[in-house]
């Protein structure tokens, strides 16, 4: 086939045009990073793996992986990939939670390795992938714990974080784990208070191994913030309460879309005072590392709100934002870069003091999204069962 001049100048733009683009998106993530926030993918299949996306994704800048049951069941379910594995599984004798853990852990010691280069040129900041324990797990404190031993067993890198939800049971799960040395991501915090237990509970493991003469140099540990899901739900109990509040009464519409962020700016807050002083420093001159507040759900789910609304005003330092493909290419391709976490104290304090007026208690409301954050990932991981047991049977 002959390719006349005009094909070969246009073929040669399109290149020269997806080279920008790249380098553009390079560019984006570097300036990120250079403010001290580090941007992670909340997602992991084994086809991104196989296919090298993984690898172009951390050439680019993506210094972290964020995986869950509902991420794995997804791309187990719909994935071929996992096929002659699940038959090795079902011949070996294993049944369906212990082939998903095969299936996981293959996943994700593979990830470890591909981001294992970031680990080590941030001397262990970066370069981590997250595999969470079982959901039917979220109110048992033993379970988790034993999990997060054999999972962390099973993967064998220091760069893995094991997720445990940072409900009541799963904090003393969480301390125990870090105490024996197992990296920790704490995941499905939705109040400033749970954040501030689940920081605690790693301040208490450092404290722990440092009293035991173990080293805690290398010990590391996120606190996932979550944030779009809370804007879904306080914005369904405003929308109920905008035609019934009395005149008198601040406009509930005025804070729609305004909740999540004016949170996560008060955790941060949070993160700023606890990470200081003298029982910090004394830890810190240990080789004690910040526990850094780590931006989950940042997808927009409201179609009506800017897609980064999530992430331009949450840039700051010892901070990591994952985000799922679509906002990381959104951020590559007009998001600003500037550091914005400590801006609008004022104004997050107003905000969370005006949802008590049309009657919102924020306590409920996160104590309803944590249950919420359970069923989501319960459901999912137990469908994963069920098509494990079938092809099992098959």
């Amino acid at each position: 086939m002959i390719v006349s001049e005009a094909e070969r100048r246009q073929k040669t733009r399109a290149g020269e045009e997806q080279q920008r683009t790249r380098a553009s998106a390079h560019n984006a993530l570097l300036q990120l990073a250079g403010l001290g926030q580090s941007c992670w993918l909340d997602d992991l299949t084994r086809r991104m793996i196989e296919t090298g996306e993984l690898a172009g994704l951390v050439a680019e800048g993506v210094a972290g992986i964020t995986a869950n049951p509902a991420t794995f069941a997804k791309s187990i379910i719909n994935g071929k990939e996992y096929t002659t594995d699940i038959e090795r599984g079902t011949a070996a004798g294993l049944n369906a939670e212990a082939i998903y853990e095969q299936l996981a852990t293959t996943d994700v010691r593979n990830a470890c390795d591909i981001l294992r280069p970031v680990y080590d040129k941030t001397d262990g900041v970066d370069g981590f992938v997250s595999l969470e324990v079982s959901p039917h797990l979220a109110h048992d404190t033993a379970g988790s714990v034993a999990a997060a031993k054999r999972l962390w067993v099973a993967v064998d890198r220091p760069n893995l974080f094991i997720k445990i939800p940072g409900t009541a049971a799963g904090v003393p799960a969480i301390e125990e784990a870090l105490t024996q040395g197992i990296n920790v991501n704490i995941t499905l915090l939705f109040s400033v208070e749970r954040y501030e237990a689940a920081a605690h509970a790693y301040l208490r493991a450092l404290e722990r191994r440092a009293a035991a003469d173990k080293p805690i140099d290398r010990i590391a540990s996120v606190a996932s913030f979550f944030l779009s899901r809370i804007d879904v739900l306080v914005d369904a109990l405003l929308q109920q309460r905008i035609e019934a509040v009395p005149a008198n009464v601040s406009d509930p519409k005025a804070l729609l879309g305004k909740v999540a962020v004016a949170n996560a700016k008060l955790a941060y807050q949070s993160f700023q005072q606890l990470f200081a002083g003298a029982k910090w420093e004394k830890l810190a001159n240990c080789g004690a590392r910040l526990q850094r507040l780590l931006w989950a759900s940042t997808g927009v789910k409201n179609p009506a709100y800017p897609e980064l609304m999530y992430v331009e005003p949450l840039i700051g330092p010892m901070t990591v934002n994952t985000m799922p493909a679509n906002t990381i290419s959104a951020f590559e391709q007009h998001g600003r870069v500037r550091e914005t976490v400590g801006e609008g104290i004022e104004e997050a304090h107003r905000v969370m003091a005006q949802l008590r007026a049309p009657g919102i208690d924020f306590a409920e409301v996160a104590a309803q999204l944590e249950a919420e954050g359970i069923q989501k990932f319960v459901e999912p991981y137990s469908e994963l069962m069920r098509y494990i047991e079938t092809k099992c049977q098959a």
